[in-house]
């Protein structure tokens, strides 16, 4: 997703599927698609050198993990994260997402894709004129 929590792709895999491996699958047809990107913030479960390094020379991108200060306690914004739970959020609101209900992978991708044109479309039509 962008800085404001838009959906950018989505890639629903099996839960065999490691966090790295999926977001390589999710990433790698990207590149071309989006020519200016040059970082991206990801959580704890893709540190790791190998993934950043991957991610640097396959697609030019610079991995940053988005991480709690150092010494924090308890409930803690974290900067950069906050935007994919508030996506997460907008998705869970419907139903079908709610849970896990498909078979195929594919339709879970194409209910949340459904899910974010209507979010979308929702925001267009508060700012559409009168």
């Amino acid at each position: 997703m962008d800085t404001n929590g838009l959906l950018l792709r989505v890639k629903v895999t099996a839960a065999d599927v490691g966090d790295r491996d999926g977001a390589k699958q999710t990433m790698h047809p990207l590149k071309d698609q989006l020519p200016r990107m040059k970082k991206v913030w990801v959580d704890g479960g893709y540190d790791g050198q190998p993934f950043a390094e991957w991610a640097l020379a396959e697609l030019g991108w610079e991995i940053e993990v988005a991480q709690r200060p150092e010494g924090s306690r308890g409930f803690q914004i974290v900067p950069r994260r906050w935007v994919v739970e508030r996506t997460f959020a907008w998705i869970c609101k419907f139903r079908r997402l709610s849970k896990d209900y498909e078979y195929l992978t594919e339709t879970s991708e194409a209910f949340i894709y459904a899910a974010m044109i209507h979010v979308m479309v929702r925001r267009l039509a508060r700012k559409a004129p009168t």
